[in-house]
């Protein structure tokens, strides 16, 4: 946490409120303008969830590493914070920037006994951001697989809960369960799945901490075992007919010839970063989420990149800016028609 004294320092923490602010809306802002690439399909169970205002707790499952959190805090209208892993906080300057992007740590016991202190900061933080009436968002397995498999739910969640409560705040917890059709493709489908909220009402808040813990995590798995899928991986039958996306054949050949131009066009930026990618963290969960972000962050560059080329090559401004600007329309007709599963690349 960044603590400040007054004067000088209560200067600087404007300033740097407002660095934060900018720089967190500058990246939901490209998020939101990068989603249909991104994303070829986002069915949502319940949209008006979107617009709600907290205080609000959503309980994820977590397949994805930080693609789930770009994936909620994109869509969701009101600004999310999201608890992460606490190691991604170890390096001084990563921890600012993850702040910044309004990420706070939560440590596991593997992660070192000596950093499970710094919990309690981050849940005493949420709390605060309650009373703001924000929206958080916690990954209750407290660990991310590429899978589509609800595992055991950690007891953070239910603490965190039981915390705000115990502080009067009307908490509303609200299961999210998130399904995705692919973790190595990009323009892939995905299912967001929101359930009933839990509210201090159904857990008898002066029982011990043992059962009001058991309780909430009763409450929680059943929600969310109604909202993640289980699928084995090796059922692609069942993958296909529960993710998929179905695109007429009249639609797959009026996109074909500007998809195939599209996927030509962009693979010079595309295969650098996959097998950069591949190589670092290819043997983590945490492939697909990189690839995204790097995609997120070097597309622009890219399209100034070939907005340049363009000039150079003796061509006028209106027809590079417009050659240009007609790019991620080519990109979103390869997304539509491309393949939606990994084992369709095997």
């Amino acid at each position: 946490m960044v603590l400040f004294r007054g004067g000088k320092d209560t200067a600087n923490m404007i300033i740097f409120t407002k660095i934060q602010g900018l720089l967190y809306s500058l990246l939901k802002l490209a998020s939101r303008l990068a989603i249909r690439l991104l994303y070829r399909e986002i069915r949502i169970n319940n949209p008006e969830i979107l617009q709600v205002k907290g205080p609000i707790l959503l309980a994820a499952n977590h397949p994805n590493s930080f693609y789930d959190s770009i994936l909620l805090d994109t869509l969701f209208e009101e600004p999310v914070w999201a608890l992460a892993r606490g190691d991604a906080f170890r390096n001084k300057k990563h921890a600012q920037l993850l702040r910044q992007l309004n990420i706070l740590p939560v440590f596991r016991t593997s992660e070192g006994t000596e950093n499970l202190s710094i919990n309690y900061q981050t849940f005493n933080a949420c709390v605060e951001l309650f009373k703001q009436n924000k929206i958080v968002t916690i990954y209750s397995e407290a660990l991310c697989v590429n899978e589509w498999h609800l595992r055991p739910l950690k007891k953070g969640t239910a603490r965190l809960a039981i915390q705000a409560w115990e502080n009067g705040i009307p908490l509303r917890v609200i299961p999210v369960g998130i399904n995705y059709s692919s973790f190595r493709l990009f323009g892939k489908n995905v299912h967001l799945n929101f359930g009933k909220s839990i509210t201090q009402y159904e857990i008898p808040i002066q029982s011990s901490d043992g059962l009001r813990n058991q309780l909430f995590n009763q409450l929680l798995q059943t929600s969310l075992q109604q909202l993640v899928y289980e699928i084995p991986a090796s059922n692609h039958q069942l993958l296909e007919d529960t993710l998929g996306s179905k695109v007429s054949k009249r639609t797959k050949k009026i996109l074909f010839l500007p998809a195939q131009l599209g996927r030509i066009i962009h693979l010079p930026l595309y295969v650098p970063i996959y097998r950069y990618t591949l190589q670092k963290f290819g043997n983590t969960g945490h492939c697909d989420s990189v690839v995204s972000a790097l995609l997120l962050f070097s597309y622009p560059f890219y399209l100034a990149l070939v907005c340049s080329l363009l000039l150079l090559a003796g061509a006028s401004l209106t027809i590079s800016l417009v050659t240009t600007l007609s790019l991620p329309l080519l990109a979103w007709c390869h997304v539509k028609i491309k393949p939606q599963f990994d084992h369709q690349l095997n």
